[in-house]
């Protein structure tokens, strides 16, 4: 960097990046004390600091008045009989999870076999929808043979034991490369498993490998290609959890995990039809998991039926010191549990203009449960300013790549990918930012006040300014499939200041019949209510056992 003295001229254009104008007398003030500020900064960026290295500062969805459940887990899942095992593999490996859970539990169905039904399946598709970062075979016949040998002794380890799962390839795997979908890091081996890993090691389930996700946990491309659509082969999977939406709603697993900055478990589920359930935050671990934005970041999963989703959390779910954010706190389900009395909201202007015809039958279709269903509002605030947050937390996990150049090397390297966004984010004003966190707790309150006249809000995955303002909140939500529309292949959606698309269909071109979701946001802490009201719709609407078809 040069050392000649910063000019007023330099003020003058520097002003114009951060949207504002000093007057002469004031840039000519500025313009002899500006070093020291300058090599206080330059001094700070001789110091690396590791992905993994915390921020002194956490974020804490919880207000004053927030009501925590119990520290206590209470959970009864539904113990209904799925009826006898499949004679065909197809249709075992597109179970739910109480049905296999049921299976192996029973004894007529092996993890051993269930994992070989995977396995194949994996080796026949995943040549088509790139899915798969690295499958781990030898170690998935291994755990498979440990869970029926713990089984043949009695044993039963939790719900999930013997169930083969798959693993977004951002969490830690000891041994096995972690490469978070970005080229500088495809050879990268941790030493150490993550803690949700040696989580659902200690439930039983079998690890099959780690599921693609979109580099450094954005959109679906990687460095190994661009994750598929199983429902149209020609389009991307959508949000950086595309591997694990993918392998799951291709039947590929018995359900995967994701996490969510912004839209990552949700997006991948509206495109491709699965079950996503993104906890509250603070609520799972971490710990050993890629740092994007540490006071955004979220663990959940992605499944086949809202049951499942239960299931799952029933697993991550705990408090965990090794997670500067981690927030104890016991997760309540019951699967009988009724919802009558429940309090449902909408925006009606997710419904308008800009809504689909799946969408509108979804909240038909919530009206008849039965629930009262009442139009509710949010205050005016700039919502979409929140993202430069998002933007200079992501820029700063990955510094190293901007100063070093080695963002070059990523693959997607348009004006919406990583590099150019962390690049631009070197502009951003730390006063800004310090102002953007005083926004966040005037929306966090936003989002009390309106859940304080409702237990749940229904609406399309774009509805209004939820994606951004549930997220930077810390609210759950639960995406499940609603119906299907015939569209032509869309492309990529963008990061953008409010809202995050399903991506655009051209209308022209062959037509596919692609899955439509819904969401459900529902109350800090409260996933056992989102659960509950999600299950009574997913069989009120009866599309979640259709399956999508491969080419021969």
């Amino acid at each position: 960097m040069s050392s000649a003295p910063i000019t007023e001229t330099e003020i003058a254009a520097a002003e114009r990046l951060l949207g504002f104008a000093y007057t002469a007398r004031e840039r000519a003030q500025m313009a002899g004390n500006l070093d020291g500020q300058i090599a206080a900064a330059i001094a700070r960026r001789q110091l690396a600091l590791p992905n993994a290295a915390p921020m002194a500062l956490r974020f804490d969805p919880r207000l004053p008045n927030t009501q925590m459940p119990p520290l206590r887990d209470h959970l009864r899942f539904s113990q209904r009989d799925p009826g006898p095992l499949p004679e065909r593999d197809e249709d075992i490996a597109f179970a739910d999870l109480p049905a296999l859970s049921h299976w192996i539990a029973t004894g007529v169905l092996g993890s051993r076999r269930l994992t070989e039904i995977y396995l194949a399946r994996i080796e026949a598709l995943n040549p088509q929808l790139l899915c798969w970062a690295r499958v781990t075979p030898d170690l998935a016949r291994a755990e498979a043979d440990a869970a029926d040998a713990l089984l043949a002794q009695g044993v039963r380890l939790s719900p999930l034991h013997g169930i083969p799962y798959g693993l977004k390839d951002l969490f830690d795997t000891k041994g096995i490369v972690t490469g978070w979908g970005a080229e500088p890091y495809r050879d990268r081996v941790p030493d150490a498993d993550a803690a949700i890993v040696r989580k659902l090691r200690a439930a039983g389930a079998v690890l099959l490998g780690k599921t693609t996700v979109g580099a450094l946990a954005y959109n679906d491309i990687w460095y190994g290609g661009q994750t598929r659509n199983p429902w149209n082969l020609n389009e991307g999977a959508n949000g950086s959890s595309a591997g694990s939406a993918s392998a799951t709603a291709a039947g590929l697993c018995g359900f995967a995990i994701g996490t969510e900055t912004l839209g990552s478990i949700t997006a991948p589920s509206q495109r491709c039809g699965t079950t996503g359930l993104r906890p509250t935050f603070g609520r799972v671990s971490r710990a050993g998991a890629m740092t994007l934005c540490g006071s955004l970041d979220k663990v959940g999963p992605i499944c086949r039926g809202v049951e499942d989703t239960a299931m799952v959390l029933s697993v991550l779910n705990g408090g965990d010191p090794a997670d500067r954010s981690s927030i104890a706190a016991g997760f309540q389900f019951d699967a009988t549990a009724r919802i009558a009395g429940m309090r449902l909201g909408y925006l009606p202007e997710a419904f308008d203009e800009g809504a689909n015809e799946v969408d509108r039958q979804a909240l038909a279709a919530a009206q008849r449960l039965g629930l009262e269903v009442v139009p509710v509002s949010l205050p005016d605030l700039p919502y979409g300013a929140l993202m430069n947050t998002l933007y200079a937390e992501a820029a700063a996990s990955f510094e190293d790549l901007t100063l070093s150049d080695a963002d070059d090397t990523l693959r997607w390297q348009d004006d919406t990918a990583w590099p150019n966004t962390f690049r631009k984010a070197r502009f951003l004003s730390a006063v800004d930012h310090v102002q953007l966190d005083r926004l966040r707790y005037r929306v966090m309150l936003a989002l009390d006040a309106l859940f304080s006249e409702i237990d749940v809000l229904i609406g399309p995955f774009s509805t209004g300014p939820m994606l951004v303002a549930s997220n930077f909140a810390g609210h759950p939500c639960l995406h499940l499939r609603a119906g299907f529309l015939d569209l032509t292949t869309r492309g990529a959606p963008a990061l953008g200041a409010a809202t995050l698309s399903d991506g655009d269909s051209t209308g022209h071109g062959t037509r596919f019949t692609v899955p439509q979701g819904i969401s459900l946001w529902g109350r800090l802490f409260q996933e056992g209510a989102l659960l509950s009201l999600g299950m009574a719709l997913e069989r009120k609407l009866g599309v979640a056992a259709r399956r999508p078809e491969f080419p021969a």
